[in-house]
C-alpha cells in the first residue's frame, strides 16, 4: 500500500447518472434533479431519470382498478416527461426517464440498475420537523447498490 507520500491524485469522473426523483416529493427531487442535471451536462453524460410507483401504497380495491393504475403511470410519465424536457432545456444530453413498479429501492437496486448500469445514483432527503434526514428508500438504496451514492440536500 503506497504511504501518503507515495500516492498520486487520479482525475475521477462518472460516465452514466441515475437520479431517482419521488413524485410525492418535489422539493428534495427538485434539489437532486438541479445537481444530477448539472453534472450531466458538464460532464456530457447520460442521465437516467427514475420514479417508482409504489404499489404498496394501494389499498387492495385500488391495486385491482385497471383505470387507477393506468391514471397512476400516466400521471408518473407525465412528472418523468417534465423533469426530462427541464433537463434537455438546460444542456444536458441523453436524458431517458424510467418508470418502475413495486417498493422503490428494491425496484432500483434489482431492476433499474442493472439495466441502465449507473455508476452514479443521485438522491434528495426528506426534511421534516426542521431536521433533514435520509429517508428509508434512501438509506436501503445506499447500503445496498454497487454504484456510488450522492444525497442532496
Amino acid at each position: 500500500m503506497a504511504t501518503e507520500e507515495e500516492f498520486e491524485i487520479e482525475s475521477m469522473h462518472f460516465e452514466r447518472l441515475l437520479l431517482a426523483v419521488d413524485d410525492d416529493d418535489d422539493e428534495s427531487s427538485r434539489r437532486a434533479f438541479n445537481y444530477a442535471s448539472t453534472l450531466a451536462k458538464i460532464y456530457n453524460i447520460p442521465l437516467g431519470i427514475v420514479s417508482v410507483l409504489e404499489t404498496g401504497d394501494l389499498n387492495i380495491y385500488q391495486s385491482l382498478s385497471p383505470e387507477l393504475l393506468s391514471q397512476r403511470r400516466s400521471e408518473i410519465a407525465a412528472h418523468l416527461n417534465t423533469y426530462v424536457e427541464k433537463a434537455e432545456a438546460f444542456g444536458a444530453l441523453n436524458v431517458q426517464p424510467i418508470i418502475g413498479e413495486g417498493k422503490p429501492a428494491r425496484v432500483i437496486v434489482e431492476e433499474v440498475v442493472p439495466e441502465f448500469k449507473p455508476d452514479l445514483i443521485i438522491l434528495g432527503s426528506h426534511g421534516r420537523h426542521g431536521r433533514t434526514h435520509i429517508g428509508t428508500v434512501a438509506g436501503e438504496i445506499t447500503r445496498t447498490a454497487e454504484a456510488s451514492v450522492i444525497i442532496v440536500r
